[in-house]
């Protein structure tokens, strides 16, 4: 406890010397708000069955406020607050999982609650008169390693509410053409470092007030390490490579139940020659999971090719990821672990259907996925995104209440989205998923994810 204070006692001065910045005439210091507002349906992507009621529809809405102070060249300070609610307008189930305090409901309730640390972080640029950058504290990592394969969530249960890291992350710049980054990761199943602000209560018959069980961040209790290196050695190539330790604690569910030790090794690539790109990624895991060993395999390769002298500007994209199952024929675990990626990088729709047979949200596994992707821009302010996607199983699952038992066709998932940028403030999008159920189910019903989305972005 003595050290959670000292913590938050840090993280309490740090963003006070935030607000208190614009004092100092030699400190540089600016602020914004951030407002996104959106409205989704959810139509059997757990089960793909029709006769089991739980869809929902609901609204999210979700605001933050940032402030950033530049000491010097050297030194900035960065707070950002966040918080997100839902508001439903169905919650298929029974009255005890709808998201109402009393259970009565199926959820038509607005409570604003649990505003957040999403980031609280010092930068210290040139330290010591080196060539290393530091960044201490709770970071973002958003498409800052190999497209997010393996490094971009580091919440993954709260939805897209936060994607943070609490880390430390050395940048050395090794000469013009090299760097080599360095970051420790302490991920926790629910916040323990920062205070919560206005967390909800739950009210007993006794008229007593207790607070709401905290919000899940992550299924366990998640620490690691990240050594990694960026090349661009040759013109047009960028090679980066990489090795990630990660240990997850027991206690969890489905394929994070048992304490795992994974080491990853593996790197990215990527080669542009004008209108065409060749980009691919390939790492290979070992360890363990509880007692039994582990080892798996995970990549994906893509073509891409942009038109850029035709009418809308296509691009154009073909490409296989491959992610390797658990063979239950043997006593290792051959599943492929996603380890801080575990986002949205597929599917929105099937980010929630894959943990079906995983046990964990957005566990991506045992999964081989042909895809293809065409963009359009028709305006300046509009874009155009198609894409189609073949899913399969490596390893037949085992037989359950979802599952047959029998197939590996996961089905066939197209995907459309409209996107329109009003300005550089105010843009909005549409998208549309939907899931052709194949034998890998028990039921094949299909499956609906629907998104509208505006944002203000200042």
């Amino acid at each position: 406890m003595n050290r959670i204070s000292r913590i938050t006692t840090g993280a309490l001065i740090a963003t006070a010397v935030l607000f208190i910045a614009p004092a100092y005439a030699e400190v540089q210091f600016k602020w914004a708000p951030y407002l996104r507002l959106r409205h989704e349906l959810w139509s059997d992507v757990f089960d793909m069955d029709k006769s089991v009621k739980n869809n929902r529809s609901f609204f999210r809405i979700k605001t933050s406020v940032w402030g950033q102070a530049d000491v010097d060249e050297d030194l900035t300070l960065f707070a950002k607050l966040s918080d997100e609610f839902r508001a439903y307008t169905y919650f298929g189930g029974t009255s005890s999982a709808a998201p109402d305090k009393s259970g009565s409901k199926k959820g038509y309730h607005f409570d604003i609650n649990e505003v957040v640390f999403d980031n609280l972080y010092m930068d210290l640029r040139n330290f010591l008169e080196y060539p290393l950058d530091l960044r201490i504290g709770r970071q973002d990592l958003l498409f800052e390693y190999g497209e997010g394969f393996l490094i971009m969530e580091g919440t993954p249960q709260d939805g897209s509410r936060t994607y943070y890291f609490n880390a430390a992350k050395a940048n050395w710049k090794v000469n013009e053409k090299n760097q080599l980054d360095i970051l420790y990761i302490n991920n926790p199943r629910s916040e323990k470092f920062f205070p919560v602000i206005n967390r909800a209560k739950l009210k007993q018959q006794a008229n007593l007030s207790l607070d709401k069980a905290p919000q899940a961040l992550n299924t366990t209790d998640e620490q690691g390490g990240v050594l990694y290196w960026k090349n661009k050695a040759i013109e047009n190539l960028k090679l980066e490579a990489y090795y990630i330790f990660k240990n997850e604690e027991d206690g969890g569910a489905g394929l994070q139940a048992q304490k795992g030790k994974i080491n990853t090794f593996g790197f990215f690539t990527k080669y542009d020659l004008s209108s065409w790109t060749a980009r691919g990624q390939f790492a290979y895991q070992t360890g363990n999971y509880g007692e039994n060993d582990r080892q798996g395999f995970g990549g994906y390769t893509f073509l891409d090719k942009c038109f850029k002298d035709v009418c809308w500007l296509p691009q154009v994209s073909m490409g296989y990821i491959y992610l390797s199952g658990d063979d239950q024929k043997t006593g290792k675990n051959e599943a492929w672990d996603p380890l801080f990626s575990r986002w949205n990088w597929v599917s929105e729709l099937y980010v929630l259907s894959i943990g079906t047979d995983t046990g964990v949200l957005g566990y991506w596994t045992n999964l081989g996925i042909l895809r293809a992707e065409l963009l359009l821009k028709p305006t300046d302010k509009m874009k155009l995104s198609f894409w189609y996607n073949y899913l399969r199983a490596n390893e037949q699952a085992s037989r359950s209440a979802i599952l047959s038992g029998e197939g590996k066709d996961r089905g066939h998932l197209p995907q459309a989205r409209i996107d329109y940028f009003f300005n550089k403030t105010v843009s909005a999008y549409f998208l549309a998923e939907y899931l052709f159920a194949g034998d890998f189910y028990r039921n094949r019903d299909n499956a609906v994810f629907l998104r509208t989305e505006l944002q203000f972005k200042f």
